[in-house]
């Protein structure tokens, strides 16, 4: 009878709230009403510029001239915009290439940053504190624009795809954050992998890593993110037009300063609204990460704050 009794007591116990603080006052019917008002104001802050741009660019010409521009009510649904743009072969074109750099791009920083901060997370390795501290002065000392460019220049990676990875490949400040995660996962584990016979590369793949998921996942983001969007190291290096990533076609879009021959027509003869062209740009430019955000997302608090704060 007891544990008929105690099951319903434990299952209570596992779904109930957290406990509050005794320092903490129960929260108001007026504040929580108040949290809850602002928390609503914020979402519709953020979402209703989406739903604007979304709208927009599955309307028509005639929705948008009637709407005098942006649309907020929509009146039937046409892809004409994105299947205008995505079919000429210059976006197609500059889509695969923002894709490949940026896979190339995170693999390649990932595996240089991880290296990196569990080296770094070793205090004692050869030269721990002096590559520390060179690493730390680049985060506030740079070598200015024309330098960079010049040292592309001499190295021949001008009108290379390497020129959008290389230059900008790694982030301090995310080594900083991996390495304090690194330096938090259990030395006892370590010693014990390493009286097995376990070299450094195997303990790092096998232990750290499976216990970093969240950091890493993290980080990982964040660089995807990073590639996704750049667009000023293309502008800077890269001549052939053939060869631009998504992001700066689609500037070329926006501002009207060349367009595909098919879009561009389309657009002349009035069969095309040039804004919903706009928003669609925006639209796929968003759409990776408004897709990976929320699948990342729940790693955010603890890979940031543990290797932030307590590193």
């Amino acid at each position: 009878m007891t544990a008929v009794i105690g099951k319903p007591v434990r299952e209570r116990r596992r779904w109930a709230a957290p406990a509050r603080p005794v320092w903490e006052e129960k929260p108001t019917g007026a504040g929580l009403a108040g949290k809850g008002l602002v928390l609503t104001l914020a979402c519709l802050a953020i979402l209703f510029p989406l739903w604007i741009v979304v709208v927009t660019s599955l309307s028509s010409r005639k929705t948008i001239d009637e709407a005098g521009g942006l649309v907020m009510v929509p009146k039937g649904v046409t892809f004409v915009a994105y299947r205008e743009l995505l079919g000429g072969g210059q976006v197609t074109r500059a889509a695969v290439v923002s894709i490949l750099v940026t896979l190339v791009g995170t693999l390649f920083s990932m595996t240089v940053s991880v290296l990196c901060a569990y080296g770094l997370s070793r205090t004692g390795s050869l030269g721990h504190r002096w590559i520390l501290m060179t690493l730390l002065a680049t985060m506030f000392f740079s070598a200015g624009l024309i330098p960079t460019y010049l040292l592309v220049q001499t190295l021949g990676l001008t009108d290379t795809y390497l020129a959008l990875i290389l230059p900008s490949a790694v982030s301090v400040f995310n080594i900083l954050v991996l390495r304090g995660f690194f330096m938090n996962i259990s030395p006892e584990l370590v010693d014990s992998a390493r009286i097995d016979g376990a070299g450094d590369l195997r303990i790092l793949w096998q232990i750290v890593m499976p216990l970093s998921r969240a950091v890493l996942a993290v980080i990982t983001l964040f660089y995807a993110v990073g590639y996704w969007s750049a667009w000023f190291n293309a502008s800077l290096y890269l001549n052939d037009q053939s060869m631009l990533p998504l992001q700066n076609v689609m500037i070329q879009l926006v501002q009207k300063q060349q367009a595909p021959v098919g879009l561009a027509q389309s657009i002349k003869t009035g069969q095309l609204s040039g804004l919903a062209v706009q928003m669609a740009v925006m639209v796929l430019a968003l759409l990776p990460v408004a897709v990976l955000s929320p699948f990342v997302q729940k790693h955010f608090r603890k890979g940031m704050l543990t290797g932030a704060v307590k590193g």
